[in-house]
Formats: C-alpha cells, structure tokens, sequence
C-alpha cells in the first residue's frame, strides 16, 4: 500500500463528526453493544480540558485516518508516571499506511518531553494485524490482565464475572 504523510495531531472540535464514526468503528471491532451514548460521554471527555483523557487524531491527505485516546497513570512501583494508550483505531480503508505508527511514536515524543516513564496499551489476543505493528515499536510484557466486577455491580450471591467483550485491551 502506498505511503502518504500522516499528521499527528490534537483532537478538535471540529473532528466530532469523523472522530464519532471512527469510534463507533473502534466499539463494533471490539464486539461493544452501540451506544450513542458512551459515545457522547467519551466525546466530552475529550474535550473537557480537565479531564484525564485526552485524544490525538491522524490525517492523511486531509482526512482524519485514525484517533488515539490517552492519559496519565501513576505507577508507585516505579514512582513514576506514564501514558496510557486507552484506544487507537484506523479506518480500515487506511490501514497499514503508517497511522497507528505516528500516533504511537507522537505518544512517545510527549512521554519523552514530559519525563514519563512508558508508554503502554493492551491489545486482544486475537488482533494479530495490530500486534505485527506493536512488536515493531514497542516490548511485549509477560502481564496478563483481570477485571473484576465492582462490588456495588456484582448481583448478590454471585462472584467475579469477565467480560469478555471488554474493549479495554
């Protein structure tokens, strides 16, 4: 596939309309339920300028290709602080041009001018296109990842319950 020069980016305002179609893309790769209105919520988060989650998109001949939602996480066995990759998703017509490639990177450039000591994300076992990208730009860790359902949520009597449908990965 040819190459062609992708922009890294802040998300803006005026992103909304393709960011809300490449998340939704993101949700239906990962098998969520749609909601119109985690959609909003996460929106909103992103454009809250105090709010954790903050948002990166990719352009290519002046499309927006790609988004990458992040934050800051504290790691006390290190006393340190890193960014987490929460979500990165390409439109499938853009795949493999190089997008989800300069986000990553544009995420290790902040992480390296604010003194952050990783940068990390999961993937699904199963997301073997992305995992050829990850093994190239980044160290595969020997962790293995559990959710637990929070106490308040858990019916009575029952105990922890995965969700395998989690896009948190």
């Amino acid at each position: 596939m040819p190459q062609h020069p992708t922009t890294v980016r802040p998300l803006e305002g005026s992103d909304e309309p393709r960011w809300r179609e490449l998340f939704r893309g993101y949700r239906e790769f990962y098998r969520l339920q749609d909601s119109e209105d985690v959609v909003s919520r996460v929106w909103s988060w992103l454009t809250d300028p105090d709010h954790e989650c903050q948002g990166l998109v990719a352009e290519a001949q002046g499309e927006v290709v790609a988004l990458a939602h992040f934050r800051r996480f504290s790691r006390p066995s290190t006393g340190t602080v890193g960014i987490w990759l929460d979500d990165l998703f390409t439109a499938p017509e853009a795949r493999g041009r190089g997008a989800a490639r300069a986000l990553i990177s544009r995420l290790q450039q902040i992480a390296g001018a604010e003194g952050r000591s990783v940068v990390r994300w999961i993937t699904a076992e199963d997301n073997h296109q992305a995992q050829a990208l990850y093994d190239q730009v980044a160290a595969r860790t020997h962790w293995v990842t559990y959710d637990a359902v929070p106490a308040s949520a858990a019916p009575s009597g029952e105990g922890l319950a995965p969700d395998h449908g989690s896009a948190d990965r």
